[in-house]
């Protein structure tokens, strides 16, 4: 019998006319935009659709902005009686993740995560700390290059997004990165650094998990309603003081993703549909697994195709 899971993405994912669109054919696509305004206070969906793109990518922006149109895609599944058996989001994809599971409703998590942005961008000067791709090499080598590009500049580099066979993100202070970058480059690898304002997902933002996990006590979260795969564990979680803690490491710990597909298969799960813009984490699934069903909703056409082939394939 077929299992399904959604997908949710992280920061990365945003682009320029994101949700356009769907707003324009689906009322509830365009409720959940205005919604977002009303609940920031300011007009992001402005930037969502017409940019300039430099004020979209801003961590504060991109984060309710991505949860907003992710949700909203989410929303066209659900109408049409789509529904999934377990969920996970990278990194910010957990909270669009959340929502589905009912832990948290859509009016709470765009300021929420609106918050979340911001104590990410504070917590590390600007210049302090950076982030680099590497491709090319196993696990074990990037974190052991990660502990020798630590000892030698006495700063900090760690793994940050574990994505998949072949790529993992590092996170860290800025001339730590660089000469981890240099090692992996000695090493045979490729290390592409990232546009990014802050080291997310290093042991250097523990302060804005702290800020976070004030924010997270005045919201009473729900137990989750179906499995959420959680980024810090690459385990399900439902109980909801489980998941509030898992939420305040998450900021400062590694993302698990590729474990967490890796979970989801071995449990049966054969058809993966990506809610949300862009299809990175479609492209992590192939190379994790060829075989199993992807799909993605990221406008009318790709959700024509879900649409059109769910009966046939589940």
């Amino acid at each position: 019998m077929t299992k399904t899971a959604f997908l949710f993405p992280g920061q990365g994912a945003q682009y320029v006319g994101m949700g356009r669109e769907l707003a324009q054919q689906y009322p509830g696509v365009a409720q959940h935009f205005a919604q977002m305004n009303e609940l920031l206070g300011f007009d992001l969906r402005h930037l969502c659709w017409e940019g300039p793109e430099e004020e979209l990518k801003k961590t504060a922006n991109q984060q309710p902005a991505i949860l907003a149109f992710s949700v909203a895609c989410l929303s066209l599944l659900t109408d049409a009686g789509i529904r999934p058996d377990v969920v996970a989001g990278l990194s910010l994809g957990e909270y669009s993740a959340l929502v589905a599971a009912g832990v948290l409703t859509f009016e709470e998590a765009v300021p929420l995560v609106r918050k979340r942005g911001t104590y990410m961008q504070e917590a590390v000067p600007l210049g302090t700390g950076g982030m680099a791709a590497v491709l090319g090499l196993a696990n074990e080598e990037v974190d052991r290059l990660c502990l020798q590009a630590s000892a030698e500049t006495g700063l900090h580099v760690e793994g940050a997004n574990y994505n998949c066979p072949g790529q993992i993100v590092v996170s860290g202070h800025t001339e730590a990165v660089a000469r981890l970058m240099e090692l992996v480059a000695a090493n045979h690898g490729k290390a592409v650094k990232l546009s990014v304002t802050a080291p997310f997902h290093s042991k250097l933002l523990v302060k804005a998990g702290e800020m976070l996990s004030g924010a997270l006590d005045q919201l009473a979260l729900r137990n989750a309603a179906i499995p959420v795969v959680a980024n810090v564990t690459a385990d399900y979680v439902t109980d909801r003081a489980q998941i509030r803690k898992l939420l305040v490491e998450q900021v400062s710990k590694p993302v698990r993703w590729e474990e967490s597909i890796r979970r989801m298969l071995a449990d049966g799960v054969d058809t993966f549909v990506e809610v949300g813009p862009s299809k990175a984490l479609s492209g992590f699934l192939k190379k994790i697994d060829r075989s199993v069903r992807v799909f993605n909703i990221e406008d009318a056409q790709t959700l024509g195709k879900v649409l059109d082939s769910w009966g046939r394939v589940c």
